[in-house]
């Protein structure tokens, strides 16, 4: 539809303005992660996308090189069932914590944007894992394509439980429109600005 067009128009033009914008950030950050820790700049991750296709995410690592092995000993100790959740991930490098708490480490979503992947604003992108989890009605999340930012982004992030963030999502594709689009975009700013819920 003419409003689908016109969301990938807005996810192009604002994906252009922010990458001319964090180009010259994206080397200082690559060497500061490689002197940091060993292992590559960018991690890449298998997430659950638009109608259930499955793409790579990217992200600038945070992360030590053995993260994703010791995952599952570490789930035991999460504060939320539905996904990993701690509040001091030992996993998590000096440097990473920096871009996490920040939200650079997810500027390399933009070439996922570019790709058609992901959108700048949609659902959550969920492993497999926690996909799973989703049933039912719940499942209509998958009808439009995940998002770098979102209303679970905005409300709150990692303080908000996993159920909530599903119903959130939810929400958003039922009830989307460009112009909520816009708004999102323009309320995330701030929130990474203050940090809220950075994990």
């Amino acid at each position: 539809s003419s409003s689908r067009l016109a969301k990938r128009y807005l996810d192009l033009l604002g994906t252009g303005i922010l990458m001319l914008a964090g180009l010259p950030f994206m080397g200082v950050l690559a060497i500061a992660i490689k002197l940091d820790s060993r292992g590559p700049v960018f991690f890449a991750q298998e997430r659950i996308g638009k109608e259930g296709r499955r793409f790579k995410l990217l992200k600038l690592r945070t992360m030590v090189g053995d993260a994703e092995a010791r995952r599952a000993e570490l789930l035991a100790h999460s504060k939320d069932p539905g996904w990993l959740h701690l509040e001091h991930d030992p996993r998590i490098t000096r440097v990473g914590r920096f871009l996490r708490l920040t939200s650079l480490d997810e500027m390399p979503q933009l070439w996922n944007v570019i790709k058609g992947d992901m959108s700048l604003v949609g659902p959550r992108p969920l492993i497999a894992e926690e996909d799973r989890m989703v049933d039912g009605w719940a499942r209509g999340r998958l009808d439009l394509t995940p998002g770098i930012t979102g209303l679970w982004q905005v409300l709150g992030r990692t303080s908000i439980p996993f159920e909530e963030m599903v119903k959130l999502d939810y929400l958003y594709v039922t009830n989307w429109s460009l112009w909520g689009d816009i708004r999102l975009i323009l309320r995330t700013l701030p929130v990474v600005l203050k940090r809220d819920g950075a994990n």
